[in-house]
């Protein structure tokens, strides 16, 4: 179905016929029912079916993502069973060998491989059951994850496996009521220099294609069996492949580590054990995988509150630092004590100041090596390129997302400020919250021995390259229509002027004159550095502004002044966007 429905009898027989292409009970019953009283007039009803039969759930660079439930719409088995089926005809057609005399098998006799993974939403092992069965139908080698685990691991298995696709069914820190599908191409799809990441044009618009293609669920082959479940080692395998060796130094740091209900808890905890840290203390209460997210709002470490239980924990045990991932651990958040000692407050550092930091110790990492290029989003901060040019390292921007970032030839580290970390990408070319994870811990153990912390290094940071302050607006909508109008207004009279001071230059990022792929937004600088990026969030109904100032800091008895005059002018920046945007 490729357009809506337009009279209530056309949407009624889109619905029913529906239902009767619906292999799952459950949501067949759900639009059944559905269907019954709008047919007998319940308005209420009828705008829901009319809601879910609006179009057709777009596959795109960041895959399906919506909430449960019946429709095309919404994520339910037909739209996975039918994504599957189109992504399967895109692996063979672009990697299989057609003088074969099998279906599934390259121009290098080695059979066409699939990878699987899932997290513990609701659904997510159905629906991953489900791409398994469709992928070995088509004759393609099908490794399933033995169990709900982190997205890196799977990101991992993909280039560990060196398969063709790999597939993780999560919603990552969307609500609960949300799941989705992420896409990962490997093996004979794509150059060497990109196999392990997600996808980008043109490969998703060739699978949106194909799952137009794909025609109603009772006409697509299935396998009863034939996948290879992979053994419970694969976690183990990853570990040792993030850290080859356990550390045989013993961390004195204390930790407290929150999977916030997800599914990295273990992954996590284990790996930092193997980095040497004895003393790590998950919250219980958000310790096991729960797809209600009982104790969270929302189940994303930026939010506010999200880190409330973490912060007890660690006020309780005395705490060193604080690790939150998501709930598919792709994301790590840190928080760090308040100077003063015990009774001081704890403050979660921004994605951009673990960025930093992250940098910082890849940079001294790479000293010497030529090859080794630092990245970073174009919402992120600024401050990374000017590390990586201290330390005679190539820098590279790249549009949002690890999909842009993770193909970055030569990448040593990338980062994005959405608290996602690329530390290892030999090993996984996407961001990594568990090895972010144990890299942040690492370093903040060796500054302990040298009588530093974190906060040190970044007050050195800034007296070296300018206190980069940050900080972001996110207008949340309910029409989506809003967010191209609002851009569009933006676009049509950007502000003269900015924290006081004379914007300069206004690029239009759908045609960017940087050299970088096209992309919606706008991007601001004013005549004292100030810049300003606003684009339309690309798996949330946002619109987006990232903000970062930049002073020079000519001492460290200088930073608490820069610090505090900067939190006002990104407050005033804050207040004149939201005026310009009507918010």
């Amino acid at each position: 179905m490729t357009t809506a429905p337009r009279t209530e009898p056309e949407l009624l027989d889109a619905a029913r016929a529906w239902a009767a292409d619906d292999p799952d009970p459950a949501t067949r019953d759900e639009l059944t029912a559905l269907t019954a009283r709008a047919a007998a007039g319940d308005d209420a009803a009828r705008a829901d079916l009319a809601d879910r039969f609006a179009g057709t759930l777009q596959f795109g660079t960041a895959g399906l993502r919506a909430a449960l439930g019946a429709g095309p719409m919404r994520m339910n088995r037909v739209v996975v069973l039918r994504a599957a089926a189109g992504l399967a005809a895109h692996v063979l057609a672009t990697a299989d060998d057609p003088t074969a005399d099998d279906p599934g098998t390259g121009a290098d006799g080695r059979p066409l491989r699939a990878v699987v993974g899932y997290d513990a939403r609701h659904d997510s092992d159905v629906f991953a059951r489900d791409t398994a069965a469709v992928f070995t139908a088509a004759g393609i080698e099908t490794l399933l994850m033995p169990s709900a685990l982190p997205t890196p691991v799977l990101a991992w298995a993909v280039r560990a496996f060196e398969a063709e696709v790999g597939v993780m069914v999560t919603a990552s820190h969307n609500p609960p009521a949300d799941n989705g599908y992420k896409v990962y191409l490997g093996g004979r799809t794509v150059a060497p220099e990109a196999r392990g990441c997600q996808i980008v044009a043109p490969h998703d618009r060739l699978i949106a294609e194909r799952i137009a293609a794909a025609g109603p669920v009772a006409g697509i082959p299935r396998a009863g069996s034939g996948w290879t479940v992979l053994p419970g080692t694969v976690e183990e395998d990853y570990l040792r492949a993030v850290l080859p060796e356990p550390s045989r130094t013993a961390r004195v740091l204390r930790l407290v580590l929150t999977p916030m209900h997800g599914v990295g808890g273990r992954t996590a905890a284990q790996a930092l054990r193997r980095a040497g840290f004895a003393d790590v203390h998950v919250v219980a209460e958000q310790a096991e995988p729960d797809p209600d997210f009982p104790t969270v709002a929302f189940p994303n470490p930026e939010e506010p509150g999200a880190l409330d239980l973490a912060l007890e924990a660690a006020r309780a045990r005395d705490a060193d630092l604080v690790l939150a991932n998501d709930p598919d651990a792709d994301r790590v958040a840190v928080a760090v004590p308040e100077p003063g000692g015990a009774g001081a407050g704890w403050r979660m550092l921004r994605g951009d100041e673990v960025g930093a930091l992250l940098g910082h110790a890849a940079a001294a990492r790479c000293a010497g090596r030529g090859d080794a290029v630092l990245a970073n989003s174009i919402v992120s901060s600024r401050l990374l390129g000017r590390i990586a040019a201290a330390a005679g390292l190539a820098h590279q921007e790249t549009l949002t997302g690890f999909k842009w970032i993770a193909r970055v030839p030569g990448l040593a580290y990338g980062y994005e400020e959405a608290l996602g970390y690329c530390v290892a990408p030999e090993v996984v070319r996407d961001k990594d919250g568990i090895s972010a994870a144990v890299a942040v811990a690492v370093l903040a153990d060796e500054l302990r021995a040298q009588g530093r912390t974190l906060q040190d290094v970044l007050d050195e940071l800034a007296v070296a390259h300018g206190l980069h302050a940050t900080d972001q607006l996110s207008i949340r909508v309910a029409d989506l229509g809003r967010i191209p109008a609002m851009s569009a207004a933006l676009r049509d009279a950007p502000p003269t002027a900015l924290g006081g001071s004379e914007v300069v230059q206004v690029e239009d990022l759908t045609s960017p004159a940087t050299g970088l792929p096209p992309t919606e937004g706008l991007r601001l600088l004013t005549r004292d550095g100030t810049r300003v990026i606003v684009r339309p969030s690309g798996t949330e109904p946002k619109l987006k502004c990232y903000l970062e100032v930049v002073a020079p800091v000519p001492e460290r008895a200088a930073l608490p002044a820069a610090r505090a005059a900067a939190t006002e002018q990104l407050a005033r920046i804050r207040r004149e966007l939201g005026t310009a945007l009507g918010v």
